[in-house]
């Protein structure tokens, strides 16, 4: 005698893009619609399902916090670095007489487009200064 239960016969009214996307899904994984529907069912009615939702969600919010707790970092990094080299700039940098100023405003041309390679580069491979800024104030307070 078989310990197996038989199972029910139910029939439910599904709208049709849902029964399209059943379709699909049984068929990438190679399984019946009815075991799917039968899963997807008892998912659904789970005490446990409410639990598991929160937790995943929670998990999600942690992690999306901690992601904005280093872009919080990194723009205040970026933001008072502009402004110390901004700073810098203007308090070491005399202002030129024209004809050099024609001078220096072609010549500056061609280092902003060194500039902007060499940032391109440093994007693309170099290490970030958030890295560098970071494992400096480690390393120094360590001392």
């Amino acid at each position: 005698m078989s310990s197996r239960k038989k199972k029910v016969q139910i029939s439910v009214y599904i709208d049709p893009d849902i029964m399209t996307m059943l379709a699909d899904y049984a068929a990438r994984r190679e399984q019946s619609q009815s075991m799917i529907a039968e899963a997807a069912i008892a998912s659904f009615l789970s005490p446990d399902d409410a639990e598991r939702r929160e937790a995943a969600i929670a998990k999600r919010l942690d992690q999306l916090d901690r992601r904005m707790t280093r872009l919080e970092r990194d723009i205040g990094i970026s933001v008072e670095t502009l402004a110390i080299f901004v700073r810098f700039w203007l308090a070491t940098t005399p202002a030129l007489p024209e004809p050099a100023a024609q001078a220096a405003r072609a010549k500056a041309g061609e280092r902003y487009e060194a500039f902007i390679t060499a940032l391109g580069r440093r994007l693309a491979k170099g290490p970030k200064l958030r890295q560098e800024v970071s494992e400096d104030v480690s390393g120094s307070s360590s001392q």
